[in-house]
């Protein structure tokens, strides 16, 4: 059987190892940290018995039963909503805007019909087109809203004005004109019952995979295997010889304490005098739980440096142009596939990534059939 070898054991490897693992191949999965699951990692606090996100917290949603079905195979997912709140001039309202977020804000009582007419009010009708994050929020929240939840938060988010970035970040946050305060829209949302890393350790737990942590996989390696699956920084392959592509990193500054620190999993700070983003309670992301004390992470970002953690792809003009230098430097590679948020330099949640991984699994026992090569992409990561 062919000797594979997969770079990263975050979702995107752990899927693609598991599945070609169980088809009969022979797989080494690579991860320079001590552990697996990568920015989903999970552990208990030894302090306090929490499980802690330990890069953030994830919340597993979607609307792909398939993804959906494939994640309980590994563990059992545990009822969770996730209901975000925000702080703004000194007062607590409900994320996404919805119909209660609207009349505590203004003050009214408003029906679902009239606070859209409202909405249809209040926005700028005169910007036809929005390019800009601005734009797009000033079009269908207006100048109140806008500054109150998004600006400030956005700012602090992106270390950019909202008007330098584009629309389609606000096109993923929705308004309402009910009192669903469900942050997502998905069919399926939950926890698992024993945290991320558990999901990960079972999916490389077979007898064909070797798993290497404390391990980076050098470029010159690759001649060593049949085919390689990378989910690192797709930059970081090349040398850099693009430059560096643009991310947003994240600091967390915990703290202990007793009894219930704010009483939500995760609240918003959206005025921009103050520093942290957000703060997540990491009980409340395991309710079935009881813990006497309490771990919370105050969450900064700022932009990401050689030696921080990228989490988040700015994916502005240069980083395209950049990108698409990549893209044509990995399309001229042989026996290697670019996966994963890294990768591909998407944003991707996890339903996404679980997606993409399966499909990428299955492409490749296809082509193998034949004889075919496995492209460098299984998706455009431009599109």
């Amino acid at each position: 059987m062919k000797n594979i070898a997969i770079v990263g054991a975050g979702f995107s490897g752990a899927v693609i190892a598991h599945e070609l693992a169980k088809a009969g191949y022979q797989l080494s999965v690579f991860d320079s940290r001590n552990h697996v699951a990568g920015n989903c990692h999970s552990a208990r606090d030894t302090e306090t018995g929490v499980m802690v996100h330990t890069y953030g917290p994830h919340i597993f949603h979607t609307s792909n039963e398939k993804v959906w079905n494939y994640v309980q195979e590994f563990d059992e997912f545990m009822p969770f909503t996730n209901r975000v709140k925000a702080i703004t001039k000194g007062k607590v309202f409900s994320l996404p805007v919805n119909l209660l977020t609207i009349n505590q804000f203004f003050g009214k009582t408003f029906n679902p019909r009239e606070a859209e007419e409202f909405m249809k009010m209040i926005g700028d009708q005169s910007i036809a087109e929005p390019q800009t994050f601005e734009e797009q929020a000033l079009r269908f929240v207006g100048k109140d809203l806008y500054e109150a939840f998004f600006k400030g938060y956005t700012s602090k988010q992106w270390g950019l004005h909202p008007s330098e970035l584009p629309a389609s970040i606000l096109k993923r946050l929705p308004v309402r004109f009910n009192y669903d305060d469900n942050y997502y829209a998905s069919t399926y949302q939950g926890m698992p019952k024993n945290g991320y890393t558990y999901i990960v350790e079972k999916m490389l737990d077979h007898p064909n995979i070797k798993l290497h942590l404390n391990t980076a996989f050098e470029r010159s390696a690759s001649a060593d295997y049949d085919h390689v699956f990378y989910s690192g920084p797709i930059d970081t392959w090349f040398g850099y010889s693009q430059g560096r592509l643009g991310y947003r990193t994240l600091d967390f500054h915990a703290e202990t304490h007793t009894g219930d620190y704010q009483g939500n999993a995760v609240l918003n700070y959206c005025d921009e005098d103050v520093p942290w983003t957000r703060i997540s309670e990491h009980k409340h992301f395991s309710p079935w739980e009881s813990h006497e004390k309490t771990v919370i992470f105050k969450e900064y970002s700022r932009y990401c440096e050689e030696n921080d953690i990228p989490y988040y792809p700015i994916r502005l003009v240069k980083d395209k142009s950049q990108l698409k230098q990549y893209i044509e430097l990995a399309q001229a590679e042989r026996n290697i596939t670019f996966v994963g948020r890294l990768g591909t330099y998407r944003y991707l949640d996890m339903h996404v990534t679980i997606a993409e991984a399966l499909d990428v699994a299955e492409r490749f026992l296809s082509l193998t059939q034949t004889n075919q090569q496995m492209p460098a992409f299984n998706i455009n990561p431009l599109g």
